[in-house]
């Protein structure tokens, strides 16, 4: 390998590697926060912004996934946040039974399969933009969530299983002459 004799592009480090910097879209007094629940079943997903991660706007955010599946049981597994547990939420939660919680264990989001749409939803909407203001972050959320559920699939923990395909025999036939 040759040394460089110039510098690096703009996000590349001087060995040739990108520089990778986490997506830092709440900046500001500002903030705007994204609340997301996905449907594993066929993949949707439900968005909502807000200015606070805070229990009024958690159960704004469960009435609107429990409006979106008006009939069965809905079990949403979320971490241990406070505004998931506060007394506000489960005083809530006991008006709206068909809502039941499933608390992950500490340190281990990736149980959740919510976690993985939420990488490629940040990739999608939100790596590598400047948002002016925070309707900014709510159109680009919306955005976002309908491109991706117009091609939603099932969601399945784990890899996939490796695809079946069958191979053609084919038959060599070697002739040979012997003199």
């Amino acid at each position: 390998m040759i040394p460089r004799t110039f510098p690096p592009a703009p996000g590349w480090s001087p060995d040739g590697h990108r520089i990778k910097n986490e997506i830092d879209y709440s900046r500001g007094p500002e903030k705007t926060w994204v609340y997301g629940a996905l449907r594993i079943r066929d993949g949707q997903e439900l968005t909502m912004t807000a200015t606070s991660r805070n229990s009024a706007f958690y159960q704004q955010f469960l009435q609107l996934v429990e409006d979106a599946n008006p009939v069965g049981d809905i079990y949403v597994i979320t971490d241990n946040l406070s505004s998931h547990n506060s007394v506000s939420t489960r005083t809530w939660l006991e008006d709206h039974p068909r809502i039941r919680h499933v608390f992950i264990p500490v340190g281990a989001c990736w149980l959740n399969l919510q976690e993985g749409w939420w990488r490629t939803f940040r990739k999608t909407a939100l790596a590598g933009r400047s948002f002016g203001d925070p309707d900014h972050i709510t159109h680009a959320t919306e955005v976002a969530t309908a491109q991706l559920n117009s091609r939603a699939r099932p969601w399945i923990w784990g890899r996939p299983a490796p695809p079946t395909r069958r191979l053609r025999r084919r038959y060599v036939y070697i002739l040979s002459r012997h003199g």
